[in-house]
């Protein structure tokens, strides 16, 4: 009997997931009825992106788990009526795909890249760029996509912290956690990257009080989530000088509205939400392997707390 699988996403992805869900299911050897309008009672799991259309899960008393396409969990953990297990993505393309995106950033402040860039400038001024090891690097969170772009920049040489709710333990890197953990990450972080989890209790984790803590003359790299920064706080900070310059790839309200200070701001740069996508080929073999540990009743992979959020 196959096992019914409900596409609950936007028209567009189905275009794309579709035929990319359906090799990664065989290949996995599920038979598996796989469609965007299975009757609620008949429906085994949900591949589900939460801006799809679904929101009430009440109906749907068969399912076992809801899979979601995004890494991102904080629009669907609050859902009253989801009672079943939810599953955040955690894509090998999209964390691939955020290491190089972080790691240009990094590499772009730390060279100085922009400064080095002569367009109408004629002043000749050579300079030695510094080594990796002569620059710290703090990362805000420490899960898969912060433990991975960590890595890499220890692999090029950076001096690493990482900061993180709970304690960890990563080699090459300094890593802290807990509120006195925070402080001691910020004063060292030549270059911030923010990569947490968007909770109440990391909203703005970058705020007037922490923004003081940091080098002056730091950098700012967010592909997180919007709301781990109070903008104002930042936009202070860029005028005074405090912070030097900050990337941007996610806001509080997306599209950024275009009456928004960070457009213009000479010290902002403002990136679509392009840090990481998801990869539709190797997503689907997440969500593959998580319906066959369904079906064997295994443990699900990348399970989501409720009460913390991620």
């Amino acid at each position: 009997m196959p096992v019914n699988i409900l596409f609950a996403a936007r028209p567009e992805r189905w275009t794309t997931y579709e035929q990319p869900l359906r090799n990664a299911l065989k290949d996995a050897g599920i038979d598996a009825h796989l469609a965007t309008d299975i009757a609620p009672s008949e429906v085994d799991y949900i591949v589900y992106a939460p801006n799809s259309t679904l929101q009430d899960f009440t109906p749907y008393t068969r399912a076992k788990a809801v899979l979601n396409l995004w890494a991102g969990v904080e629009n669907i953990t609050g859902n009253p009526t989801l009672k079943i297990p939810l599953a955040r993505m955690v894509d090998p393309g999209l964390t691939k795909g955020m290491v190089e995106w972080v790691t240009g950033h990094v590499m772009r402040y730390h060279l100085g890249l922009d400064t080095d860039i002569l367009k109408t400038d004629t002043v000749w001024a050579p300079r030695t760029p510094p080594l990796a090891q002569e620059r710290t690097v703090t990362i805000l969170g420490l899960g898969a996509l912060g433990t991975a772009v960590a890595e890499t920049l220890v692999f090029l040489g950076f001096k690493v912290t990482g900061w993180s709710r709970s304690p960890k333990n990563l080699p090459g890197v300094t890593c802290l956690h807990g509120a006195e953990g925070l402080e001691q990450a910020l004063k060292t972080a030549e270059i911030a990257v923010l990569l947490l989890p968007n909770t109440a209790a990391t909203e703005n984790t970058l705020n007037a009080d922490t923004l003081a803590l940091m080098p002056t003359g730091a950098f700012i790299i967010n592909p997180g989530r919007g709301p781990l920064i109070d903008d104002d706080a930042l936009l202070a900070a860029l005028d005074s000088g405090k912070i030097a310059h900050a990337t941007l790839d996610v806001f509080r309200t997306e599209p950024l509205p275009q009456n928004h200070p960070y457009w213009s701001h000479r010290n902002v740069t403002v990136t679509p939400h392009i840090a990481a996508e998801t990869r539709a080929i190797t997503a689907s073999t997440v969500i593959a392997e998580n319906i066959r540990r369904g079906q064997a009743q295994e443990d699900f992979l990348h399970l989501v707390d409720r009460d913390l959020g991620y």
